[in-house]
Parts: structure tokens; C-alpha cells; sequence
């Protein structure tokens, strides 16, 4: 998941700062791999990440930056099988439901030891998940703990209904979870980085529940910027912001299969063309994101482009309370005609991009076949924006910078194309760029952006992740609580995810998306893209993901 929500880290006298404009200079160094063979043979793999890490406490995080690290070091009860979305043991070895799907047992792998030493078992389950759920002052938040809000509700305060009710360790390697409703996501959920296993030692030695909202943002505890500890192949070695440079390395004592490299390293490039020429150079070995147009360059020097199956959608977020206009049907359905989104998909994303009929793709259960995509058609667009009065207006519309998305690869000149479209038809458009994690996400939150580009890379395989981290609450990035059916829509979502039979929930979601597509109309689903990753030659052991959800432990490098 790539995230696309925000937290923000601020300096405190003792707590280190995790921000961009630290961590955003490309320095060369000789980190080549191929050098180490210690145990594993693989040597050393460089990547080149677009951006800083937010956090490195992944119960904290929601970006994807974050996750590409933390994903290396943390294991999940649950994880999913390589290459897929589907969900597949991890810590835990299997699990099973009672029969009113209420209470979920799970058996959890022996012999397995976190990265200080302390015993994984059934009580450090429970640990995490009091831990989670139990979460005060400023972690009882969705703007640090957006994972758990989104995904479990409420914290121990009442103030909001939660899934979770309760852990109980039956035995050492037996733990019962119960929840308050059945869901359609779990235990799929759980195989998110952000509810991974920590050791419960180091949280409470390094105090990880310290959190503290300071101005706009936040600061976080030295656990989560220098002591993250996992159960994972890898482990934390050291973060380098003034190189912008983190390194993980073997966990000599992992309960699995060794990792083969000695040594990971991510070297923080934010500028795509900068990237492309380390990986040119030979100062690093692989990159995220490689701008379409240099997919088939990339691979006439001797490199792979790996490309992923598209598991996201792209959409331009509309907010009626920035955009007072935009309460009004005939305006919203105005610039879904008004944008040619074929156009779009054809010129400005990568091969096999497809438009998108609504906000789900196509493999997931309540996908509704009957949607088409939006004709472009501006005359239409003009004769809508009359009828509803709102000839002329002007849309605040917000893009964001130093960042490339799965689903977003180049949001400058997305925004130009959809700009042109959009005063094509009489709207002027204002607009306002930031940094992705310097504002951007934070202040689109905050309900700033009455249109704005957004998307979503798929956690698992259901609706409800979708359309339901969208749209489940009102009070969300698009303002629905602005709308008098809001409460419906949300209601409506709760409901399919609740439902049990599989056939009659993925009804109830056909039927939801073609609400939101032909009633509702909160935002624009604009496509589907299946990206890529970029390797040297040399590279062998990443196998490309849906979900971005990459390891890089068993990786080899040679010269």
C-alpha cells in the first residue's frame, strides 16, 4: 500500500526527526552488491527509495516508504502468498473461526524469537494487541493510528465502535482473537504491515506508546526511529539521515530461511530520473516506480522491469466542503465528462493501464461487470455545469510533488492533461501543489483540496478495502457527511461487509458500486495501472507483488 495517508514527524530534543527534506539528497557511495558472502552469498542489495520513511514503528506508519522497510524486518500472524493477494500462514501456522465466525483461533509457529531475544508466543500476541488496542491521547487517533481505525475502529476510550473485543492466550503457541462482528476482512487484515509482531521488551524499553501531537504533526518515541524490532529475516542496522540511508542486516538467528543477503541498504533518491541514473551507474541495484516512458530504455541497458498486476485504482478526490459546488450532482458528474480518461490512460500511464469503471479492479468479488466508463463528452459537461448554476466556478484542485504513486507515476503532468479538460468546459481551475509528505497528504486530510489525486494499491483481496477504507466513515477525505446520503452509503458498506455468504456479500457490493457510481458520485475513479519495478541485471529472488508488498531476503547480486 503504498500509503496514502498522513502522519508527520517534528524534532524533539531527544526523539529523531524521520522527515523528507533530510533524506532527499542522492549521495554515492560504494554499496554495490556482490561483495558479501557471509552465510547467505547474496552480498549486499541497494535500493533506491522514492522517500524518507515516516516512521519505523509499522503500527504507526501508512506509507509506502515506510512499509518497503518495515516489511523486511516484521512478520504477521498472517502474510500472503508471493506474487498474490491471497492471504497465507506466517507466524501464525493456520487458524480457524468458530461457528459464529466471532471468535478466530490461531496456532502459532515454535521456535521463533524477535530481534532482541525476547520469546514470540500466544502471551506477545496478546501483547501487541493490547498494545493496539489500548492506544491513548494522541496514538487514539486515525491521524496516527490510521490503520487501526480504519481497519479495527475503536480504541479502549469507547469513544468509537471497535472490531476487536478481546486476546486470550490459550498456551504458548494457541491464541484465541475476538471480535465484536463478523468481517469480511479478517484474517485477511492481519497479513497488513502495520499490525505485524513487536517485541513486546523493546516497546516497553523504548517507550513506544510516547507519542505527542506538536504543531501540525507529530513526534514519536526512539523506539519507532531507532529501535524497531521485528522477528523478521533482516533486522535494523542503522538510519543515516544525512545520507539519507538505511541499512538492515541478516538476522543470523531468523526460526526460517535464512536471508541470503548480508546486508540491505536504502538509499533515499526522491527524484525518478535520479534514480534511474544511480541504477545506470551502478550505485544501486533496483528502484520503484520507473517512469513508463523508460521501461523499454531500461531494458535496452540491460536491466529488468518487472511489472506487477494492477491491484490500485487512480482517482481525483472531490470535497464539497472545500468546493461548495461540488454538493451538486450535475457539477460532479459535469467533470466525470469532462475529463477524457481514455486519453489519459493512453498518453500518460504505463502499457496495460486501463480506465476505470469504478473503484475497484476487476479481480475482486462485487465488481460490478455492468459499469462502463464515463463517455468524454465536454458538451455534456457544459450543459450540466448550466443547469446547475455553476458555470465558470473554480475548483480548488490540488496535486502532489516529489512523489511517484503506483497508480500516480507522474502527477504533474496528470494534472496538466485533467486541467485542460477541465477549463475546456468554463472551469477555472486553482491550483496548489506540495510535497507529498510535506503537506500534501496532511492538509488533503484536513479537507483543504476540493479536487485532489488520491489512489489506493489494494492490502488484500476484498471490497471492503476498498470502498469501504473510502467511503465507511463520513467523516473521510471526501467529505461525504456533506451529502445527505452519506449515512446510507456508509451504512450500506458496513452491512455487505458483515454479510457471511460469500455470493450474497459480493451482490450487495455490485449493487453498492453502482450506487456510487451513478447516484453517489463522490470522486472520479480514473484507472487501473500495473506498475513496475526496475532491477540491474545482475538481480535475482524478487518476485513482483499486487500488493507492492515485496521481500527482498532471499536477493542475490552479482556484478
Amino acid at each position: 500500500m503504498s500509503r496514502i495517508r498522513s502522519l508527520a514527524a517534528v524534532a524533539a530534543s531527544s526523539i529523531l526527526v524521520l522527515t523528507l527534506g533530510a533524506c532527499a539528497q542522492s549521495q554515492r557511495e560504494d554499496t554495490s552488491g556482490g561483495g558479501g558472502t557471509q552465510g547467505g552469498g547474496g552480498g549486499t542489495f541497494t535500493f533506491g527509495a522514492a522517500g524518507a520513511p515516516k516512521v519505523l514503528d509499522p503500527f504507526y506508519a501508512t506509507d509506502g516508504e515506510t512499509f518497503r522497510v518495515t516489511r523486511q524486518m516484521f512478520e504477521g500472524l498472517v502474510g500472503f502468498k508471493p506474487g498474490t493477494a491471497d492471504p497465507a500462514p506466517a507466524l501464525a501456522t493456520e487458524w480457524k473461526p468458530s461457528d459464529d465466525g466471532l471468535t478466530w483461533t490461531f496456532t502459532l509457529k515454535e521456535g521463533v524469537k524477535f530481534h532482541d531475544g525476547t520469546d514470540f508466543n500466544a502471551e506477545a500476541v496478546c501483547k501487541n494487541f493490547e498494545r493496539m488496542y489500548g492506544q491513548t491521547g494522541a496514538g487514539a487517533t486515525a491521524a496516527v493510528s490510521q490503520y487501526w481505525t480504519d481497519n479495527f475502529g475503536g480504541f479502549t476510550d469507547g469513544k468509537a465502535d471497535s472490531l476487536y473485543k478481546s486476546c486470550t492466550a490459550k498456551d504458548p503457541k494457541t491464541v484465541d482473537i475476538v471480535l465484536n462482528r463478523v468481517t469480511s476482512k479478517f484474517p485477511a487484515l492481519l497479513g497488513l504491515s502495520s499490525f505485524a509482531m513487536q517485541s513486546p521488551t523493546a516497546m516497553d524499553q523504548y517507550k513506544a506508546n510516547d507519542v505527542k501531537a506538536q504543531g501540525e504533526g507529530f513526534v514519536f518515541s526512539e523506539y519507532a526511529t531507532k529501535h524497531p524490532t521485528g522477528t523478521g529475516p533482516l533486522k535494523f542496522e542503522s538510519y543515516d539521515q544525512a545520507n539519507g540511508t538505511i541499512s538492515l542486516a541478516r538476522n543470523e538467528e531468523y526460526h526460517g530461511t535464512k536471508a541470503k543477503l548480508s546486508k540491505l541498504i536504502f538509499r533515499i533518491i526522491p527524484d525518478e530520473s535520479t534514480r534511474r541514473q544511480e541504477l545506470q551507474a551502478g550505485s544501486i541495484q533496483g528502484y520503484d516506480f520507473p517512469n513508463p516512458v523508460d521501461w523499454e530504455a531500461l531494458k535496452g541497458e540491460g536491466n529488468k522491469v518487472e511489472v506487477r498486476p494492477a491491484f490500485n485504482v487512480f482517482y481525483l478526490g472531490l470535497n464539497a466542503k472545500a468546493n461548495p459546488e461540488l454538493k451538486d450532482l450535475k457539477v460532479r458528474q459535469a467533470i466525470q465528462h469532462a475529463i477524457n480518461r481514455e486519453q489519459i490512460v493512453q498518453t500518460q500511464l504505463p502499457e496495460g493501464a486501463k480506465a476505470a469503471t469504478q473503484f475497484i479492479p476487476e479481480t475482486v468479488a462485487g465488481y460490478n461487470k455492468s459499469l462502463q466508463v464515463a463517455p468524454y463528452d465536454p458538451e455534456k459537461a457544459k450543459q450540466l455545469l448550466k443547469e446547475a448554476g455553476a458555470e465558470g466556478f473554480t475548483l480548488k484542485f490540488w496535486y502532489p510533488s516529489e512523489v511517484t504513486r503506483p497508480y500516480m507515476p507522474a502527477p504533474q503532468r496528470l494534472y496538466e492533461a485533467m486541467r485542460t479538460d477541465l477549463e475546456a468546459v468554463g472551469i477555472k481551475v486553482q491550483p496548489t501543489t506540495k510535497p507529498w509528505n510535506g503537506g500534501y497528504l496532511d492538509q488533503v486530510d484536513a479537507g483543504q483540496a476540493g479536487a485532489f489525486f488520491l489512489g489506493w494499491t489494494g492490502d488484500y483481496n476484498t471490497a471492503d478495502n476498498f470502498i469501504g477504507t473510502f467511503f465507511g466513515d463520513t467523516e473521510n477525505r471526501f467529505k461525504t457527511s456533506e451529502y445527505p446520503w452519506g449515512k446510507d452509503l456508509s451504512a450500506a458498506l458496513k452491512d455487505a461487509d458483515g454479510t457471511v455468504d460469500e455470493a450474497e456479500r459480493a451482490k450487495k457490493y455490485e449493487d453498492i458500486n453502482a450506487k456510487i457510481m451513478q447516484e453517489y458520485l463522490p470522486a472520479i475513479p480514473i484507472s487501473h495501472s500495473p506498475p513496475a519495478i526496475a532491477l540491474a541485471k545482475g538481480v535475482e529472488g524478487v518476485t513482483p507483488s499486487p500488493l507492492t508488498d515485496e521481500k527482498f531476503d532471499q536477493v542475490t547480486v552479482s556484478n
